[in-house]
């Protein structure tokens, strides 16, 4: 029996699940990797502080080096989170041959490229399947599932802060201040939650799979990044009344010989499987040339579920130390990056816009329409307060660059007597 050491930075939520899991599960392990794990130093701000998972041998410190320069370590694992000095403190185990498993999707988003190849020039495994959708084995699947299909299209929830606080709004009626308040005070959101609510945590996962689907290599500023701040209750009941649930939703998909990829709220038909997704729980729909849509859903965060997508990496990378296959990248897929034309971004979308109630202005909205060569396939006008009448509209499918056009029109009505207050995309499956 050979034991593989194994070193850990940091030891928050997931980190202590890290470690309960490779304790209470040493005997399945072991038979399946012919090793033993032992957990033999973590890395950690405070070594005093107390701790919700015994610790036996393990061996606190506060000093990396202690880890980097142990000869006995040959897998480490990173959960401290944070770009910075987490990306310092990987790139200087790679440099020392050790292994390195991580759920950093923010630092793999943006700079795993450079952290990919100096794995690659040292001969050691770079993986990463926590960094997406925690518990969900999503990255693995689609580098081993997928190789013979081609994926046209992943979609899904992928932030669990922003679809609870959709679910409160929709199922108990909850505005976005209270419904955000709440997430906080169980945990699913963070003091400040900007990174979840404005959509940047959403997008760096759908980089992340983007990678995994198509072979491409995007950065922050290729997508369109909208979050949900500003959906309010009328648009909740209104996308309810005309059949749909609003989602968060990252998509990244193929049009023509580019990909288009993106994260906003969007109006998802009832009954259909992401509108029943609810909660702090994920799904990942892929869809595959020959496979059709196949969907993956499952708990997107918390401490045990995303040490189980952990351990799982750490498993393979034992694996690959026992049969002397380490030193290839989790992610062979590579294709040149093109960005998709404007005119080839086609959804039907829901518009709600505010206007003065007076004669002529729906007359003004109708020409708006008509000159960009758009159409409306249902309107809702509410009763009109202070002089301004609500309505909600559906479109028929119409460009990207058409609904550019559409609000640029609609900003230089006169006076401002149209305003466009949302405009979100509308799924038909």
């Amino acid at each position: 029996m050979r034991e593989i050491q194994i070193g850990m930075i940091g030891l928050g939520t997931v980190g202590s699940g890290v470690l309960k899991m490779i304790q209470d599960n040493e005997g399945k392990i072991l038979n399946i990797t012919g090793c033993r794990l032992h957990v033999k130093t973590i890395v950690v701000h405070n070594t005093s502080k107390r701790r919700q998972v015994p610790l036996w041998d393990t061996y606190l410190t506060n000093n990396f080096d202690e880890l980097l320069n142990d000869p006995e370590i040959p897998i480490v694992v990173e959960v401290m989170g944070g770009i910075h000095p987490a990306k310092e403190r990987i790139a200087a185990l790679l440099k020392a041959k050790k292994h390195v498993v991580t759920a950093n999707k923010n630092l793999i988003a943006t700079d795993g490229p450079e952290l990919t190849k100096l794995a690659a020039d040292n001969g050691v495994d770079l993986v990463y399947e926590a960094s997406v959708a925690g518990g969900i084995p999503i990255l693995r699947t689609i580098a081993n599932s997928f190789p013979a299909d081609k994926i046209l299209e992943v979609r899904g929830i992928v932030n669990g802060t922003t679809n609870y606080i959709l679910t409160k709004m929709n199922a108990d009626h909850l505005s976005y201040e209270k419904a955000l308040k709440q997430a906080q005070d169980l945990g699913f959101a963070e003091a400040d939650p900007t990174n979840d609510v404005a959509g940047f945590d959403a997008a760096y996962k759908m980089i992340i799979l983007s990678q995994f689907s198509f072979g491409t290599r995007l950065t922050i500023d290729d997508l369109h990044v909208e979050g949900i701040e500003n959906i309010n209750r009328e648009d909740i009941k209104q996308a309810d009344a005309f059949g749909y649930i609003i989602k968060l939703i990252g998509i990244a998909r193929r049009v023509k010989e580019s990909v288009f990829a993106e994260v906003a709220p969007v109006l998802v038909p009832k009954g259909t499987p992401l509108a029943t997704v609810n909660n702090e729980r994920n799904a990942v729909m892929v869809t595959g040339q020959a496979v059709g849509d196949v969907l993956f859903y499952g708990p997107g965060a918390g401490g045990l579920p995303t040490a189980n997508s952990v351990l799982s990496d750490i498993i393979a990378v034992t694996q690959n130390i026992a049969t002397g296959t380490t030193g290839h990248q989790f992610n062979n897929y590579r294709q040149h990056y093109q960005s998709t034309s404007l005119d080839d971004i086609c959804y039907r979308y829901y518009l709600s816009l505010t206007m003065k109630d007076v004669p002529g202005e729906m007359l003004r909205l109708t020409k708006i329409f008509a000159d960009i060569n758009a159409s409306f396939l249902t309107i809702v006008q509410s009763s009109s307060t202070a002089g301004l009448a609500k309505l909600a509209i559906v479109t028929h499918s119409m460009t990207r660059r058409q609904l550019l056009d559409l609000q640029a029109a609609i900003d230089k009505s006169p006076h401002h007597s149209l305003q466009l207050k949302a405009a979100y995309k509308v799924l038909d499956k």
